[in-house]
């Protein structure tokens, strides 16, 4: 290897090294200014395109062996309100659940709570045909009520999830836009007291919140499994299943919706809360299977890139999206693997050109640890300027923890491609944390 080449592999492994930081800081300069100005463009563009104002909502949780946390969804779920009042109904897929999920749904005793129990072998095959078992359900009823599907509104909160009070209204003002068939609303943690759930809420609450901030401006907002609103005529365009046995469903969905022209909007100001999975073998599994999810979606490229609809900009997020693990993975064992030989050659004597010293090999690894753990401590300070909800203490431990937590989706990864490749396909179910019932007052509010 000439000294040429050995001055090119630097200049690389460092340009992907510092490739991490400098995006993070892009990313942030964009997300703390998004707020304002686009939150104006968005106004003048639904007072432009109304009145596509939504009339009827039903909230669909769908639940497996729920019951340590479905009751507090459920009475959540019933206490939110829409403009003028509006109220939603909330239908509750039980797929077949063995445990007291039934019995808890029993209990509440509501007008507009309706439960869709599934029993096998119809049951559990993967929560896209729940929610499309609740979909049809929900597509008879609107066309036996004379409703127009462009008015009705479905939203989905997981098993754990709590929306904001806010979060009709918004989505509301969001889907004035006629424009607009399905809206995604803020993710955060609400158990974030434990460590692996501050991470989390690092992740949802400043990361993936610039992210999506940034896919609303050149319209690519990915769904999520929670906090996701689409219109019935959107869903209804999409045929008797819009979700699919991807691992990913919601992903998925998202995708097939912008190839279909539909406008999917994102917003920071509602939110819907969840829990944060705090055990490391549960997470990994967890991640594992989203890894996966990406994996299957990948199939859709060839469509997007095709389309007339997805501009080149769009088409150049997705496609990072949906790739940028993959590289990362295999650019991490391709860095590992040179530092690897590096340190062999420097302990039998025989040094390589672009690490030939202890000491250069050192600046090396002090750059790699710089650069792990800086984006953290960026995103804390974020999340500490834009939402003020957590001390900076408490942020500041969660970013150097992080590092930690990128790892884990790293192993998640490699495991996602195994799994892919053997042709394993099974679906886990995160499991849930018991937790304390709503406030009494709550209660009292929705049973008058």
């Amino acid at each position: 290897m000439t000294a040429a080449d050995s001055w090119y592999l630097v200049i690389v492994g460092y340009a992907i090294m510092l490739a991490w930081p400098v995006s993070t800081l892009a990313l942030v300069s964009f997300a703390v200014r998004y707020a304002a100005s686009h939150r104006t463009a968005v106004v003048s563009r639904s007072l432009a395109h109304g009145d596509g104002t939504p009339q009827h909502f039903w909230i669909i949780v769908p639940a497996l062996n729920e019951e340590v946390v479905v009751g507090n969804t459920v009475n959540a779920a019933l206490g939110l309100s829409g403009p003028g009042g509006t109220l939603a109904r909330v239908l509750v897929v039980d797929d077949g659940s063995d445990d007291r999920t039934p019995e808890v749904l029993a209990a509440i005793d509501h007008p507009r709570l309706r439960v869709l129990r599934r029993e096998l072998p119809e049951a559990r095959k993967g929560k896209g045909e729940a929610l499309n078992a609740a979909y049809r359900y929900i597509a008879e009823r609107t066309a036996e009520e004379g409703v127009d599907p462009e008015k009705v509104v479905i939203g989905i909160i997981d098993g754990d999830g709590q929306g904001s009070r806010n979060i009709l209204l918004e989505v509301s003002r969001m889907m004035r836009d006629t424009t607009i068939g399905a809206v995604q609303v803020q993710v955060r943690i609400r158990n974030r007291n434990k460590l692996l759930g501050a991470v989390q809420d690092l992740e949802f609450g400043a990361i993936v919140n610039a992210c999506q901030s940034l896919r609303d401006t050149i319209d690519t907002v990915g769904l999520g499994g929670n906090g996701q609103f689409t219109r019935l005529s959107a869903l209804l365009a999409l045929g008797d299943a819009p979700w699919s046995a991807c691992l990913v469903e919601d992903l998925e969905l998202g995708l097939r919706m912008h190839l279909d022209g539909v406008g999917i909007r994102y917003t920071p100001r509602a939110s819907v809360t969840q829990q944060a999975v705090v055990d490391l073998r549960r997470l990994t599994r967890q991640r594992t299977r989203w890894a996966q999810g990406n994996i299957q979606c990948v199939r859709y490229l060839r469509r997007l890139m095709s389309s007339k609809r997805i501009s080149t900009t769009s088409l150049l997020e997705v496609m990072h999206y949906l790739i940028s693990p993959w590289i990362n993975a295999v650019v991490t064992v391709v860095l590992l693997g040179a530092v690897t030989i590096a340190t062999v050659g420097l302990l039998i004597g025989h040094p390589v050109p672009y690490l030939h010293s202890w000491g250069a090999l050192g600046e090396s690894g002090a750059m790699w640890f710089a650069v792990t753990f800086f984006p953290g401590f960026v995103w804390a300070l974020v999340h500490r300027y834009r939402l003020r909800d957590e001390t900076l203490r408490r942020l500041l431990i969660a970013a150097a923890a992080y590092p930690i937590f990128l790892l884990l989706g790293l192993v998640a990864t490699y495991r996602a491609i195994g799994r892919q490749a053997t042709g394993r396909q099974a679906w886990a179910k995160t499991e849930r944390l018991a937790e304390e019932p709503l406030p009494h007052h709550l209660q009292v509010a929705l049973a008058a």
